[in-house]
């Protein structure tokens, strides 16, 4: 695992700096640059006795291998990993447990709006396989809008085998696929579950496909044939925050 990480972006920052501000190693902030928000953050960085530099654009697109940064980049030690045990503590902690599976979502984009629209909807966690996924990154973090910082990822070793173990405390596994009849607004969401999401094209993996308990899909009146994976895990989120608030 990486000793160190570029994080940017205002929101990404600001949530580190409010939650883990020990991550926080070098703040590198665009020469020139004064606005309120930024100078919020670099008087936080200060408080924690964060090194502040000022520096040319160039410089910190460099580091971001040009991503828009908003004018303020950190070098920070990674965020800790959650693994299988944390996800049980997670589970037996929550009341009626809400989780997202993405399987096989790559693009880290994609990994961070989900975050945010988990982050949202109140979901407790989202979980991922630890190979053929994104994992936390600055993209993510900038895209997430501060939501990697709070949401918890769970990165697990053997998703199937992770989704049985759901199934025995009670969480009920439901999956998205394109083929079934069964559409999202005809299923009961307001149990303890787990909403899974395939990568965009390939859909989940077969191992995925066979534990989850039940196949839902979204209802495709025009041309198109699926949605972004990140546009579809918003609309099926709030359906089941919909049907929970009934």
């Amino acid at each position: 695992m990486a000793q160190q990480e570029w994080l940017f972006g205002l929101h990404a920052l600001q949530a580190v700096l409010e939650r883990e501000p020990e991550r926080i190693l070098e703040l590198m902030v665009l020469k020139g640059r004064t606005d309120e928000r930024l100078g919020e953050i670099i008087n936080q960085a200060r408080r924690f006795g964060v090194s502040v530099q000022f520096c040319h654009r160039k410089v910190l697109d460099e580091k971001v291998g040009g991503s828009q940064h908003q004018g303020v980049v950190a070098r920070a030690k990674p965020a800790r990993a959650l693994d299988e045990n944390d996800l049980a503590v997670i589970v037996e902690r929550a009341d009626k447990p809400f989780l997202l599976v993405l399987d096989g979502v790559t693009d880290p984009h994609n990994l961070g709006a989900c975050l945010r629209t988990a982050d949202a909807a109140g979901v407790d966690a989202v979980i991922v396989p630890k190979d053929k996924s994104a994992s936390l990154s600055g993209t993510v973090s900038k895209v997430a809008c501060g939501a990697a910082e709070t949401m918890p990822l769970v990165q697990v070793t053997n998703l199937a085998r992770t989704l049985k173990t759901l199934q025995e405390a009670g969480v009920w596994i439901i999956g998205t696929a394109g083929e079934t009849t069964q559409t999202l607004y005809d299923t009961r969401l307001d149990g303890p579950m787990a909403l899974v999401m395939g990568a965009e094209g390939k859909g989940m993996r077969r191992l995925t496909r066979e534990t989850c308990d039940e196949l839902v899909k979204l209802p495709m009146a025009g041309s198109v044939s699926s949605l972004n994976v990140s546009v579809a895990t918003g609309v099926c989120l709030y359906e089941v925050v919909r049907q929970r608030q009934q």
